[in-house]
C-alpha cells in the first residue's frame, strides 16, 4: 500500500494492522468523533463517513467488483466498484482514489464528486449495520485492472441492461441500489444518455 500521511498513521513499522478507525458524523456530515471500524457497524450503527465510486470504461459500462468471500462484511455479494471509508482527516476524494487503486489496481480518470447520500442498510447475513454519510464518485477506467485477491473476488463490465438481469439473480450489496441510484445524473452526465443509465 502507498505510505501517504493519512496511511502513515493507519500502518505500524512491523507491518501489523492497528485498529482501523473511522469518522463519525451528524447529519449534516460535520465531523462529531472516531469510532473503531467493527464497532461502528454494531447495532444499531454509528453514523460514519464513507465513499462510492462508480468507473466505466468507454462504452459506458459500470465495472462491477464482487467482494472477496474472506471479507468480514457482506462477502462474496456484487457492489459498486469500490466502496470505504477515509480515515479521520482524509479527504473523501484521496479516499475514494487510494483505495480503488489498492483493491483493482488502477488510478481512476476524470474522477468527479456526485453528490452524497444518507442512508441505514442493515445487513440481515452478517448482523452489521451501515449507517452510513456516502460521499458517491464516478470517473473512468482506462487501464488494466490489477485486483486485489483478499479485496476483490471478481469483476466485470455491465451495460445498464446487464446490471438490470444481474441484480435480479445475483446476491449485491445492501447499499448498492441506494448509491447507484444517487449517483445516476452525474453518471448520465459521464456516460451520455444513449448509454442507459
Amino acid at each position: 500500500m502507498p505510505i501517504t500521511p493519512a496511511t502513515a498513521t493507519h500502518s505500524s513499522s512491523n507491518g501489523n494492522a492497528e485498529a482501523i478507525l473511522l469518522e463519525l458524523v451528524d447529519e449534516d456530515g460535520t465531523t462529531i468523533g472516531t469510532a473503531e471500524k467493527l464497532t461502528a457497524h454494531q447495532p444499531p450503527g454509528q453514523l460514519h463517513r464513507a465513499f462510492s465510486v462508480f468507473l466505466f470504461d468507454e462504452r459506458g459500462r459500470l465495472l462491477l467488483q464482487q467482494r472477496a468471500l474472506g471479507k468480514y462484511h457482506s462477502p462474496g455479494v456484487w457492489s459498486n466498484t469500490c466502496c470505504g471509508h477515509p480515515y479521520p482527516g482524509e479527504a473523501p476524494f484521496a479516499a475514494a482514489a487510494r483505495r480503488t487503486f489498492e483493491e483493482l489496481g488502477v488510478s481512476p480518470s476524470l474522477l468527479a464528486e456526485a453528490g452524497t447520500v444518507r442512508y441505514n442498510h442493515p445487513d440481515p447475513d452478517s448482523g452489521l449495520v451501515e449507517q452510513e454519510y456516502n460521499h458517491l464518485f464516478v470517473g473512468m477506467v482506462q487501464s488494466a485492472l490489477r485486483p486485489d485477491p483478499e479485496e476483490v473476488g471478481s469483476t466485470v463490465f455491465v451495460s445498464a441492461g446487464e446490471l438490470a438481469e444481474r441484480h435480479a439473480k445475483d446476491p449485491f450489496s445492501a447499499w448498492f441500489m441506494t448509491v447507484l441510484d444517487s449517483a445516476r445524473p452525474a453518471i448520465r452526465e459521464l456516460t451520455g444518455d444513449s448509454a442507459g443509465w
